[in-house]
């Protein structure tokens, strides 16, 4: 059977050596697909006639036939075979390498938290600060960093590089939605002409952005596994039991008080971050009445848990209406003092479809807030716990926390029909001819948005000449270099912190769809005022942070 490498490497063929484009090269995978032919040695190897009659199409199939043969009797001339000549003669002009650890080509690979530490962004929550900014900008680069910092809570499993690279997508698609809105720019959009047909789609501040799979990169953020802290030392027993690092499947914890069969519990590896550690356990339970006993026999075996900080827990179950033997699922949650905890197990719970399950969270708290980051982590230990315990109906569910990039599909339209675009796409794209949002990008275009800062030492005076456009006075003296690039992230921390109190406000008590519905009323709440039609194109406004911290969630 091919692999997943072979298939790749088939639509490398296509795309960048016989320059077919993404869309048309995809159908034709999955055409010959159907009569079996999953790799560059099988479609060699067989016979045109099979070829033509999965592709359909006698031209393109002799091409490819042929194009097969030559790559198996030169593999290693193919990777030049089609650059200009200028790009063999010059080697300091050919394409510059991506350092990501999901690419194909590139340098020595870079762990993944080195690689996403490199991503970090500078947050300042102070509030008095914020509120006393005003930053001078143009809307997209505001759209950036409301999309950056949204999906640190509606998908807060993907790394800090596809955030940005996600966020990069929304921007680019709305930008060319307004072009042609405003006459800019005429004719479909790729997407609209199906050049991201057959990617998957998510959607990020109401906007369906078309996405490639990073296969096989896992990110855990700052959090460790701690099946080896109590060896190392490395934490301390008052603040941690030795029952966290009881880990594993099918632990039976304890009898029951009606002397039944001992209970078997699904246990998570615990994750500690920042002197949090987080586990989840789960069982099956047949009857909401089972609660109570499963729980207490849960810490009659483990009497340590009932010493960390936060014991919440979720079920859903099965049960009869009492009409034409329909059943109905009841579903209940405690929160224990973790604010939001019983609601998002149970809403985990619903999306992969668990039933007839109890599970329970248990955290020793470490002192230090951790923000969106604790959602993350307890959808991680949920996932881990219910590995044997779902109840699937229908369609296997997953809780989608596979890392993805935004695809750039106007790249892609645009460059297939350049000459010498093969050897570039081949290295600004996670699969070879599929380009993406580089997130080097998308933070250098962050960091250099919100350069010029209007401080307001006025108080309410100076908010009121601000709203009228009316910036104060710089200083007589010129800024240094370094000065400046200093306050250009004072100011990107400042608009992050602002974001982010917004929508901590929030988040426990709106579905992740919700809040990513409102992102965008919110951004429109706040936007620069530029003129509109083409003059206001690429305009710049004053963005008062203080309006920013208004919108948040009145307790």
């Amino acid at each position: 059977m091919a692999s997943q490498q072979d298939l790749q490497e088939l639509i490398r063929l296509m795309t960048a050596g016989m320059r077919v484009p993404m869309k048309d090269a995809l159908g034709r995978v999955k055409a010959l697909q159907t009569k079996n032919l999953r790799s560059i040695e099988q479609i060699a190897e067989s016979p045109l006639a099979d070829v033509t009659s999965a592709i359909n199409d006698a031209k393109a199939a002799r091409s490819l036939h042929n194009a097969c043969k030559a790559r198996l009797k030169n593999p290693s001339g193919s990777a030049t075979a089609k650059r200009t000549g200028s790009a063999l003669e010059n080697p300091s002009k050919r394409p510059r390498q991506s350092h990501d650890t999901g690419f194909i080509h590139g340098p020595e690979p870079v762990a993944p938290r080195e690689f996403e530490a490199s991503f970090a962004l500078p947050v300042e929550t102070d509030e008095n600060v914020i509120a006393n900014t005003t930053l001078l900008t143009n809307r997209a680069p505001l759209v950036l960093a409301f999309a950056v910092e949204l999906l640190r809570f509606t998908m807060p499993a993907q790394p800090p590089s596809s955030r940005l690279s996600l966020a990069q997508a929304v921007v680019s698609a709305n930008s060319r939605s307004k072009a042609v809105s405003i006459g800019i720019e005429k004719g479909p959009s790729a997407d609209e002409q199906g050049w991201g047909h057959g990617q998957p789609r998510v959607k990020v501040m109401g906007r369906e952005v078309t996405v490639l799979k990073r296969g096989g990169y896992e990110w855990k953020g700052d959090e460790e596994g701690d099946e080896h802290k109590t060896e190392e030392g490395t934490v301390k027993a008052e603040s941690v039991p030795s029952s966290a690092t009881e880990t594993g499947v099918s632990q039976d914890v304890s009898e029951t008080p009606t002397g039944e069969s001992p209970r078997s519990w699904s246990a998570s590896q615990p994750v500690t971050l920042k002197q949090s550690t987080f586990i989840v356990r789960a069982t099956k339970i047949t009857s909401p009445s089972q609660r109570q006993s499963a729980i207490q026999s849960l810490f009659a075996a483990i009497p340590s848990l009932q010493g960390a900080s936060h014991n919440a827990w979720a079920y859903r179950v099965r049960v009869p209406t009492n009409l034409f033997n329909a059943t109905t699922i009841r579903e209940e949650s405690f929160d224990d003092g973790e604010s939001g905890c019983g609601d998002f197990l149970l809403k985990n719970m619903r999306e992969t479809n668990a039933v007839d399950t109890l599970v329970v969270m248990t955290r020793w708290y470490g002192g230090i807030m951790l923000g969106p980051d604790r959602w993350r982590i307890m959808r991680d230990c949920l996932k881990d716990a219910l590995a044997e315990r779902l109840r699937v109906t229908g369609e296997q569910a997953t809780l989608g926390d596979e890392a993805v990039w935004g695809l750039d599909l106007e790249a892609m339209k645009n460059k297939s029909g350049t000459a010498g675009s093969a050897s570039s796409r081949s290295y600004e794209a996670g699969v070879v001819g599929m380009p993406i949002h580089r997130p080097e990008a998308a933070k250098s275009y962050l960091l250099r948005s919100f350069a010029t800062r209007v401080d307001n030492p006025g108080g309410a005076a100076g908010d009121a000449d601000a709203a009228q456009g009316s910036p104060t006075k710089s200083t007589p003296k010129k800024k240094t270099a370094k000065a400046l690039e200093v306050e250009k992230e004072e100011n990107v921390a400042r608009l992050l912190g602002a974001l982010r109190l917004l929508y901590e406000s929030w988040v426990g008590h709106l579905s992740a769809a919700e809040l990513d519905r409102r992102a965008w009323g919110w951004y429109v709440a706040v936007r620069p005022d530029v003129e509109s039609g083409p003059s206001g194109w690429g305009a710049k406004g004053h963005l008062q942070l203080a309006s920013i911290l208004a919108l948040r969630r009145k307790e």
